[in-house]
């Protein structure tokens, strides 16, 4: 009985949106007889489809990126959509190779395939005074994972949901457990945090079981990996198309390692002000946002890059790791120092993933300093949103910026408007003013905010020098909401000390229909 009425209420909850009324009587004793045509049934469903094969199609590419979390979330999603579905055992996926699939058994055939391909070792332990801290190497079929999100038994409880990214994992055990010689690890696959970036994901978790996989549970040996291997993982880690492009590396090294070791010796002893003369006062005030960033730790010294640029010098990059307990999450940063011509700090910021940064580093048809233009600011955007630099984020945009959201509005059915999915995306321009008066409430109602940023099309006007639009794809998520979409930028580069934002614009997808096209350069 409990099944059938978890199915029905999924069901109706994708359906009401469609149905027709007749009130029989009126209050005090009302009766409504409500009915949906067969018709409007197979339409909901039809959608219900094409969001399952556009996720799947996402985790296809998500997976030939080694983007391990991402795959699995995506599939996941579509096989709880797929049991969701009043004919799911016809649906099929034809993949890139043409090899057409019957997805109710392809499906978990997938998920199981990546679990089994997942190999984790400890590469380093650090012996702390109340703690030990393990260091982890996870691949997937052998190449160091873009993502993936796990949890780890502490010896009482499964710990908070933590984020591996570039192969490196970081677990903390406390207690007995500290020098267990094995761990239990449980890949994360169910992201039903995330869930709320879709509303019809978060009602369908809520009424189907969901789907143990024995597979996506890992006994981890807590002995150092031979020494050669954990080299080799070096490597793999490190690794990025822009060992293969013609960057201008510092050759002279020395002197801004020793910077970058010393702050990094301040934030493992927790004296953070020790390292204080290392910074500019704008630099100084973002470490110090930093550190308030969860609860901040460095894992490792990373593979220090030092890249020149113009002036300035770019060190990539550190990884760290932010913890937020209230919300049960872990993440996992690459941390971005620009030195300045007198050897100081001035700013900070989280990276961009591996896959953004490339796509930008890639574009050799222009300079390689407008290319890092670009990179950089990027990352301050992406900073500014997770340190809530709400002045950074006013300073930028300009002050007739043309700013466009887009919200997805359900309709009230009416005879012109019957058979249009009762759904629009309404698009509502805001002043520089009420953007940042809206951001500041967010802000204030947010434990955390982390924004990836992913695939993205990158053009330069043709009229007025520096001008360039960019179109990515952004994965928002905070403690309290989530999205994903594509953000738009028209930003003035020409003075690069002082970059203005345009023209921003958000989209929650590639359009409803034809006339729904993502904004581009083009457009403005």
């Amino acid at each position: 009985t409990e099944d059938i009425s978890s199915v029905i209420n999924n069901y109706s909850q994708a359906t009401l949106k469609n149905t027709e009324r007749i009130v029989i009587s009126n209050e005090p004793e009302a009766k409504v007889f409500r009915y949906i045509k067969r018709s409007e049934i197979s339409k909901v469903f039809e959608q219900r489809k094409n969001k399952i094969l556009s996720f799947v199609n996402n985790a296809e590419i998500n997976i030939e990126n080694n983007e391990v979390a991402d795959a699995l979330r995506y599939y996941y999603w579509s096989l709880v959509l797929l049991k969701s579905h009043p004919y799911s055992d016809e649906i099929m996926y034809t993949d890139n190779k043409g090899e057409t699939h019957l997805l109710q058994t392809w499906l978990p055939l997938k998920i199981n395939e990546i679990f089994s391909n997942i190999n984790i070792s400890v590469t380093k332990i650090e012996e702390k005074e109340n703690y030990n801290a393990y260091y982890l190497f996870i691949t997937y079929k052998n190449k160091a994972v873009a993502n993936f999100d796990f949890s780890y038994w502490d010896g009482s409880n499964w710990s908070n949901i933590n984020s591996a990214k570039n192969g490196l994992g970081y677990v903390e055990l406390f207690g007995s457990s500290r020098n267990a010689e094995t761990l239990n690890i449980k890949a994360e696959y169910l992201f039903e945090g995330e869930s709320k970036i879709d509303r019809e994901i978060e009602d369908v978790f809520a009424s189907v079981k969901h789907v143990p996989f024995r597979k996506s549970y890992y006994t981890v040996n807590m002995k150092v990996a031979d020494e050669q291997k954990v080299l080799a993982s070096s490597k793999k880690i490190s690794s990025s198309t822009d060992e293969n492009i013609e960057l201008s590396y510092v050759v002279d090294t020395a002197r801004y390692k020793a910077t970058i070791n010393e702050i990094i010796s301040s934030i493992k002893s927790r004296k953070y002000t020790s390292s204080k003369d290392l910074f500019t006062q704008n630099g100084y005030e973002t470490y110090l946002r930093l550190m308030k960033y969860g609860n901040a730790k460095v894992i490792g010294d990373g593979d220090l890059r030092f890249i020149n640029f113009g002036d300035r010098i770019i060190c990539r990059s550190v990884p760290m790791s932010f913890d937020f307990k209230r919300n049960n999450r872990q993440f996992i940063e690459n941390v971005v120092f620009d030195i300045n011509k007198d050897g100081k700090v001035e700013n900070i910021n989280f990276a961009l993933s591996k896959i953004a940064y490339d796509d930008i580093i890639a574009k050799d048809m222009w300079k390689e300093y407008d290319r890092m233009v670009i990179v950089n600011f990027m990352e301050n955007y992406k900073t500014a949103y997770a340190l809530k630099n709400i002045d950074y984020i006013e300073k930028v945009y300009a002050d007739d910026a043309l700013i466009i959201t887009g919200t997805v509005v359900k309709l009230k059915k009416n005879t012109e408007n019957r058979y249009k999915d009762n759904e629009i995306i309404v698009y509502n321009r805001q002043t520089k003013q009420s953007f940042i008066k809206n951001l500041k409430y967010q802000f204030a109602n947010k434990e955390y905010i982390n924004i990836k940023f992913e695939k993205s099309k990158i053009r330069k006007s043709g009229k007025r020098g520096d001008v360039y639009g960019i179109q990515i794809k952004q994965s928002y998520f905070s403690s309290n909401y989530g999205d994903i979409g594509y953000l738009f930028l028209m930003i003035d580069l020409n003075d690069t000390k002082n970059p203005k934002i345009e023209v921003r614009t958000w989209q929650p997808q590639a359009g409803l229909s034809a006339h729904d096209s993502l904004y581009d350069l083009s457009d403005f």
